[in-house]
């Protein structure tokens, strides 16, 4: 293979995702080059030849913990069923993801919006991005729901989804910060209570 090509080998999922598990641990401003290097195998010359920065890997990081995650989430909220089952489901996942994480690391894209999303455009656009495709599904989901009759027409369905959406984060954020499960539970009965 020709040198020019060979910065390409690195680009894949397992050099990311290496990579995405140090940010997780450490943040961006604590992680250092020698940690991506250890965590990697590539050597420094290697990962600034593939990446061009460690800002680059970081964006490449958040974009695949981004795409896994909305997906999952999505998935989610298009299953058929009732509705108050898929936000469960939506809730529960959440909760699956918070406490089955190491050393409390909570959720990759909360972590780096509120670590760097006020001075780092790509972040604040990557989670902007998120949050708006999970609104979006969300909003879809309880819209079909009202249509079924399953849910109160009291209120539009935009501001449902703002609230639900609000809860849900707010969830996460409780959820990394205290570890609780019995806590989580009861946000979760108490979101879903608040919709039908």
């Amino acid at each position: 293979m020709s040198k020019s090509g060979r910065p390409r080998e690195f680009k894949d999922k397992t050099v990311i995702e290496a990579a995405m598990e140090v940010f997780w641990t450490n943040g961006y401003e604590a992680c250092s080059t020698e940690d991506l290097c250890k965590q990697t195998g590539l050597g420094r010359g290697s990962l600034y030849n593939a990446f061009g920065s460690k800002h680059e890997l970081y964006e490449h990081a958040l974009l695949r913990y981004h795409e896994a995650g909305i997906q999952a989430q999505i998935e989610i909220l298009e299953k058929q069923g009732l509705l108050k089952d898929r936000l469960r489901a939506l809730l529960n996942w959440a909760i699956q993801e918070d406490f089955s994480n190491e050393g409390r690391r909570g959720c990759l894209l909360i972590n780096a919006a509120m670590e760097r999303a006020q001075r780092d455009p790509a972040v604040e656009r990557i989670f902007k991005q998120h949050v708006e495709l999970l609104e979006q599904a969300i909003r879809k989901a309880i819209e079909i729901g009202r249509n079924a009759g399953e849910i109160s027409q009291q209120h539009q369905t935009s501001e449902l989804a703002s609230m639900f959406l609000s809860s849900y984060y707010g969830l996460r954020v409780l959820n990394a910060a205290v570890q609780n499960r019995e806590m989580a539970a009861h946000i979760v009965e108490g979101t879903l209570a608040s919709f039908f």
